[in-house]
């Protein structure tokens, strides 16, 4: 399996804590972030990571280099912004295999992988009481039908940022290289995207925000 790691954002919201890395090398008890995810991809029998970098890229590299726990690295260099939509267009190009894994570099997700999905997927978990996410709508047929914006929410399914991407998603849409994921291409195509809902009951943290940058220090250990 491969995958793409988004890992070239700025983290405005985490800079009052972690300002002199990039956000998914934030220090989690010794370790980069980064680390504890590619170390649970390699338990789920990864063997391709390529790595969306821009902001800061020189931390990645150096650490991670062209090889890490037997998988092999790949770097999709952002010389300028690209959007969350344009960094997956370009780092799909270094992929191998006709369905690629998307993750986010600040998020972890305790996720079961597959290899044999072959259909454009989603990750989507449960959650009660919520307001920093927006709210994921799931037809009858777990297909997804609508995003709705971030408010309260009592109980619903978030976007845990795992996607199972087509390698040639992109090729059937007039788009460009700079473009939003979420606002400019799941927004103006879901009808035709048919995109599968899958589901996870595991662990999920998402680091973007100082308070729950503390709370991976509880979770992520060595």
């Amino acid at each position: 399996m491969e995958a793409i790691i988004l890992a070239g954002g700025f983290g405005t919201r985490l800079q009052s804590v972690v300002s002199d890395v990039p956000k998914p090398m934030a220090p989690i008890n010794g370790r980069p972030f980064l680390y504890y995810l590619l170390k649970n991809l390699k338990q789920s029998g990864f063997s391709h990571i390529i790595f969306a970098v821009g902001y800061k890229k020189e931390f990645i590299i150096d650490y991670f280099k062209d090889e890490f726990m037997g998988m092999k690295i790949s770097y999709s260099i952002e010389e300028t912004p690209l959007g969350t939509g344009g960094c997956i267009k370009k780092a799909l190009g270094l992929a191998n295999e006709d369905y690629v894994w998307v993750l986010n570099g600040d998020t972890y997700v305790d996720f079961e992988y597959k290899d044999n999905i072959n259909t454009f997927s989603m990750v989507l978990k449960k959650m009660e009481d919520f307001e920093r996410y927006g709210e994921v709508k799931v037809s009858s047929s777990n297909r997804i039908i609508s995003f709705e914006e971030k408010k309260y929410c009592n109980s619903g399914y978030i976007n845990t940022g795992i996607y199972l991407f087509p390698k040639n998603i992109f090729n059937s849409f007039k788009i460009g290289d700079n473009f939003s994921l979420e606002r400019d291409f799941f927004s103006n195509n879901l009808d035709k995207l048919n995109i599968k809902a899958l589901f996870t009951e595991g662990y999920f943290i998402d680091i973007g925000i100082p308070e729950d940058y503390r709370k991976a220090f509880e979770a992520l250990h060595d």
